[in-house]
């Protein structure tokens, strides 16, 4: 009778008990789609280009059930011009998140990184465009804790654009 008691403690916590629960990727159509429509939808300004900017920028949005972005944070960004496609792209990303059932809203964080694609034979003037943005660009920093209770790390989505 012992074992048998054991046998089912042993089976109840095992079936209670999981190790990583299986969640569906938090857009909708998945990993795939999630990239391309950032993609397809994060058009980067003539500003951008034409300062040669490049960076990172990490945001942390808010999406409620029905899939709306409700409120965005910069957390941190190289450059504020680098900011603004984000944003708008997040804006046509409306109705499209998947929050866990039992939630009203849900935080994700999600990371850009935008670079241009370098020409073949990179010259002088470039160099100097490209120094020239960095050492004038202006970063915005969090100067709090960044609070990441129940936050989903969205993989980061990695824009290249051509200089012209």
């Amino acid at each position: 009778m012992k074992k048998v008691l054991i046998v089912v403690a042993i089976l109840l916590t095992s079936v209670c008990c999981k190790a990583q629960e299986t969640i569906t990727f938090p857009f909708q159509g998945g990993d795939a789609i999630f990239t391309r429509f950032f993609k397809d939808s994060l058009v980067v300004s003539p500003e951008i280009v034409q300062k040669r900017a490049t960076g990172t920028v990490i945001i942390k949005f808010t999406a409620n059930y029905k899939g709306t972005v409700t409120k965005m944070i910069i957390y941190y960004t190289d450059d504020y011009i680098l900011t603004i496609p984000i944003i708008e792209a997040l804006k046509k990303s409306n109705h499209k998140w998947i929050i866990p059932d039992e939630e009203q809203v849900h935080d994700f964080i999600i990371t850009f990184s935008i670079n241009y694609n370098p020409p073949a034979n990179p010259d002088a003037k470039l160099a100097r465009q490209v120094a020239d943005y960095y050492a004038n660009r202006k970063p915005i920093l969090s100067n709090n804790q960044v609070p990441i209770d129940d936050a989903t790390l969205l993989p980061t989505v990695v824009v290249n654009y051509d200089l012209q």
